[in-house]
């Protein structure tokens, strides 16, 4: 459980107080993520996600929170922020910033169907629609500058065959670029704990707090990467089949991004192979936290890196 910041009924009481949501009923932990602090919070008025942001300031939020304004408004199924009675999104709770969010229905799937990823890849493809139009701008912090700032962090403490294969793959995605596909607000994590799901249909799309402008294409990598993925690495084909179809069905491939996808999926890989490594060897302190297994994403890169079949074409 990730619980950085403990959060106590009496801490919530005058939170509350400047809200319309009702007294509290229940205050839970969530046993998920390893960035901030999150609980479930049932009051008289419903159920909402309380969650308190471990290393974003409050003047870094407003990206993210109008974000999640700007999808709800316009349908996508993602969690929409509830503003205190001086209209304000963010707050603060035990020197925190604080966003309170309504709960969305569904929950998480460990075993996706292939319907279930065809499902979350349109949804996928309709949340970069929407937000086309929306006008905040973030650049993304974890994009190959930082994997190669992380990468040298961690080298001494890997196998040095582990450290070779992720250095010669650092080298290989630094000869190439993807200006020219198609970009835009990504969410940038949209693992299988990331999204809520209603038997076959998306519940909604949550923690957006890795989400910043980027190529799309990187997001459906990074999604397939975590949706279709097997025991060992490798990737279930009728899974990547179906999730690739979702999207494509909202919006087409170009040219170009097919062109790119074999390397797309490598640096998708590589991105959270850095950050589990990061988190593995240099753990940050809290009070209820996990690291997850780095040797997974090495596993899935090296599966990409001797793979025939893309399934994108």
């Amino acid at each position: 459980m990730s619980v950085f910041t403990t959060v106590t009924p009496e801490d919530l009481a005058p939170f509350l107080k400047r809200y319309a949501i009702g007294s509290l009923v229940e205050l839970k932990g969530i046993a998920a993520g390893i960035t901030n602090t999150n609980y479930f919070l049932t009051t008289t008025h419903g159920r909402y996600v309380l969650t308190l942001f471990e290393t974003l300031k409050a003047d870094e939020l407003p990206f993210y929170v109008n974000l999640l304004a700007h999808l709800a408004h316009h349908g996508i199924a993602s969690a929409a922020p509830i503003a205190n009675f001086n209209d304000e999104y963010v707050d603060t709770l035990n020197g925190r910033p604080t966003l309170l969010v309504n709960c969305l229905p569904g929950s998480v799937v460990d075993s996706p169907s292939a319907v279930q990823c065809g499902q979350v890849g349109e949804m996928l493809a309709q949340m970069h629609l929407a937000a086309h139009g929306y006008q905040g701008r973030m650049e993304n912090p974890r994009g190959p500058a930082w994997w190669a700032h992380t990468a040298a962090q961690v080298y001494s403490f890997m196998p040095p065959d582990a450290a070779q294969l992720l250095k010669d793959e650092l080298a290989l995605q630094a000869k190439h670029r993807y200006d020219q596909l198609p970009s835009g607000v990504v969410h940038a994590d949209l693992f299988r704990d990331n999204v809520l799901m209603e038997g076959d249909k998306v519940g909604g799309f949550i923690d957006f707090y890795y989400a910043c402008n980027d190529v799309l294409l990187y997001d459906v990598a990074i999604t397939l990467n975590d949706w279709c993925v097997l025991n060992g690495g490798d990737i279930d084909a009728t899974r990547a089949r179906a999730l690739l179809d979702g999207y494509r069905s909202v919006r087409p491939f170009t040219a170009e991004e097919i062109d790119a996808w074999p390397l797309m999926l490598r640096a998708a890989a590589i991105r959270f192979w850095t950050s589990r490594l990061y988190d593995f060897y240099k753990p940050a302190a809290g009070e209820l936290t996990f690291a997850k297994d780095p040797r997974h994403f090495q596993l899935v890169l090296s599966k990409h890196a001797a793979r025939k079949d893309f399934w994108i074409a």
